[in-house]
C-alpha cells in the first residue's frame, strides 16, 4: 500500500494539566522564535516536506491559523538552528473538544533531515509551557494513527487517549501494541 493509499485514523489526546511538563531544552545553538508576518511560507515550506500524509497549501494555513497577526505572534513558534535556518514549527493553539474549550497543539513539524535530532521534545514542551502560560489549564491534540513516533512522544508528556466510541477503544488497543509508551486506556 502507498502512501497515497494509507487509511488515516485520526485520534485525540488530551493532558488533563499542564503541571509538571517535562523539562527537555534545546541544544547549543538552537532557538524558539515566534511568528512573524510572512511566516506562512516558511510553515508551508516545513509543513509540506515533513508531513506526507496532508495536502499542505496556503488555503490550509489560512482555514486552520487565519491571518490575525496577534494571535500568530503568541501562539506559533518556530524552531532554528545554529544557523538560522528555520527547521520547525509547533502552534500552542486553541479548540473545543466535547464542546469546551481547550488548548491545542496543533501541526507540529520538523523538516525530515533534522528529524531524529531529539528536537521534538523540547518543541512540544514549549508549546505546553506556553499554553499555560496563556491560561489553559488542558490541552489536547489531534493526530493520526501512522504517526506512531508522534503517539509515543505525546504518551510520554502525559497525553493520554480519547475515547468516546467502540471504534476508538479498538483503535487504541491496537495502537498500544504497537507503540513502546503505555497509553493508559
Amino acid at each position: 500500500m502507498s502512501r497515497n493509499e494509507i487509511a488515516l485514523e485520526s485520534v485525540t489526546m488530551i493532558r488533563e494539566n499542564l503541571d509538571d511538563i517535562p523539562d527537555h531544552t534545546f541544544g547549543p545553538g538552537y532557538s524558539i522564535r515566534w511568528y512573524q508576518p510572512g511566516d506562512e511560507k516558511l510553515w508551508l515550506e516545513i509543513q509540506s516536506r515533513a508531513d506526507v500524509y496532508a495536502k499542505v497549501n496556503a488555503d490550509l494555513f489560512k482555514k486552520e491559523f487565519g491571518s490575525d497577526v496577534e494571535t500568530l505572534s503568541k501562539r506559533q513558534c518556530f524552531l532554528n538552528d545554529g544557523t538560522s535556518k528555520t527547521i520547525g514549527t509547533a502552534s500552542a493553539w486553541f479548540g473545543h473538544l466535547a464542546g469546551r474549550p481547550l488548548g491545542r497543539i496543533h501541526w507540529i513539524a520538523i523538516r525530515p533531515e533534522e528529524q531524529g535530532k531529539g528536537l521534538a521534545k523540547p518543541l512540544l514542551a514549549t508549546v505546553c509551557n506556553r499554553l499555560r502560560s496563556l491560561g489553559h489549564s488542558r490541552v489536547y491534540l489531534t493526530t493520526q494513527t501512522v504517526r506512531l513516533p508522534a503517539i509515543n512522544l505525546y504518551a510520554k508528556f502525559g497525553f493520554t487517549p480519547v475515547i468516546d466510541s467502540e471504534a476508538d477503544r479498538q483503535i487504541w488497543t491496537r495502537l498500544q501494541r504497537q507503540i513502546k509508551c503505555p497509553l493508559h486506556l
